[in-house]
């Protein structure tokens, strides 16, 4: 059977990273995250709404910390509602079992180090590209991995004061393992609707 988060890791490897279109940074208020968890979520089920958007004030709050599994547990915590949970002990499977995730005695601590990457020294739309996909498909926790896959991407771009204009196209979108050029467009997506931001708040030229 195919092990998709080895795929990952090679496809990782493979994306021109360095090659993703920059971010222009700005102090702009706007966080289309937080739009999205108010409206779309909230509409599906309030409570885990509600749970969301404590998370999301955790991850503002963490300032510029590393980005760690024991990091993303404790936001992890408050988005289920459940004891800080620890990293999975069985392969894991989603897309209705399309994709298995593989485990070995060593996939906690190659999760940690691709974690880490989200600091280096590549287009900020890459690296949260890269934590969002890295969180997608390690998948670390036995259940919430979408939600804490939203929280490593938000915590990569909020670390740099930046924000998204909108979130539904990239958290309503099916990534897959073996997709290279979708990883990279999402880099890609990430940095326009960042810059969008900048767009909207910009005063217009008389």
């Amino acid at each position: 059977m195919v092990d998709h988060l080895l795929t990952w890791l090679q496809i990782r490897d493979q994306v021109d990273w360095e090659s993703a279109p920059a971010i222009r940074k700005s102090g702009n208020s706007h966080d289309g995250v937080a739009d999205f968890v108010n409206s779309i979520v909230r509409q599906r089920d309030p409570d885990r709404a509600h749970r969301l958007l404590a998370a999301l004030e955790q991850v503002r709050t963490a300032g510029r910390e590393p980005l760690t599994f024991a990091l993303l547990s404790s936001w992890q915590h408050e988005v289920l509602g459940e004891e800080q949970p620890g990293f999975r002990t069985a392969p894991a499977f989603a897309k209705r079992g399309r994709e298995r995730y593989g485990l070995n005695p060593d996939t906690p601590q190659i999760f940690d180090r691709c974690l880490a990457q989200s600091a280096d020294p590549l287009p900020l739309a890459a690296r949260a590209a890269r934590a969002y996909l890295d969180v997608a498909f390690f998948h670390p926790f036995p259940d919430g991995n979408a939600r804490a896959a939203m929280l490593a991407l938000y915590f990569v771009l909020a670390r740099e004061e930046v924000l998204l204009g909108q979130a539904a196209p990239i958290l309503l979108t099916v990534r897959r393992a073996d997709d290279a050029a979708g990883a990279f467009a999402l880099a890609h997506l990430i940095a326009v609707l960042a810059n969008a931001v900048i767009a909207r708040s910009e005063p217009a030229t008389p």
